[in-house]
């Protein structure tokens, strides 16, 4: 009888354990969809000047107008991309009407066209303020002699543009032939796996009720 009462036990608790974690990962699933559909709304706004002092969580992907003239210096970070393959964003330093240096991501360039000649001069661009969460402690560090990185990393990409720690990334390009393929912001790099989480924990606790009702079964049988 004690063993029986042993297995409730055991088998309650663990239930009740597992369930608790597929509920709270149903409720990460509520929040991180009100989080990307926050995002989405903030992507789709009507765009605006440039802020003079922009806020990197405030601003995050805050719509912006900027014109002036794209600066022959740029950064090539490695990516791939589906569809398209291996190749690079463009990283360029773009100068203002009023004099500001600032980046502009203008997109994706395959392997073979990275040292391309692209379109330079007067811009009118429309594009998304993002400072990338790219950079962690497994990114090897740029390779400064060929021009290579490995990620999208604000603060050391601006010092060697010798820009302002700020990286518009295109919505639209101006239309140019030669111009890179444009990768606007969206939330598709945002993970939200919960649902397959919260299947996986009920899934957990449906196994465990199993295994307890069997140890069940077979300890009476055996009474």
């Amino acid at each position: 009888m004690g063993r029986v009462i042993f297995l409730c036990l055991i088998g309650g608790l663990g239930a009740a354990i597992l369930l608790s974690l597929g509920v709270w990962q149903l409720q990460r699933l509520a929040w991180k969809r009100d989080i990307l559909a926050t995002i989405e709304h903030r992507i789709a706004a009507d765009p605006r000047p440039l802020p003079l002092t922009p806020d990197p969580v405030a601003d995050k992907y805050m719509p912006v107008l900027v014109d002036g003239e794209y600066d022959p210096a740029e950064i090539h970070v490695l990516t791939s991309v589906k569809d398209l393959g291996a190749g690079y964003r463009i990283i360029a330093a773009f100068v203002t009407q009023t004099g500001r240096r600032i980046m502009v991501d203008r997109g994706f360039v395959k392997s073979r066209d990275r040292d391309a000649p692209r379109p330079l001069g007067r811009a009118d661009l429309i594009g998304n303020l993002h400072w990338p969460d790219e950079v962690d402690g497994y990114t090897p560090a740029p390779e400064l002699d060929t021009n290579i990185w490995y990620a999208r990393d604000v603060p050391h990409m601006a010092e060697v543009l010798n820009t302002e720690p700020l990286l518009v990334v295109l919505r639209r390009a101006p239309g140019e032939e030669a111009a890179p393929r444009v990768l606007p912001v969206s939330t598709q790099g945002i993970p939200n796996d919960h649902l397959q989480y919260a299947i996986t924990w009920f899934s957990l606790a449906l196994i465990w009720v199993t295994m307890t009702a069997t140890f069940l079964l077979r300890t009476r049988a055996k009474t």
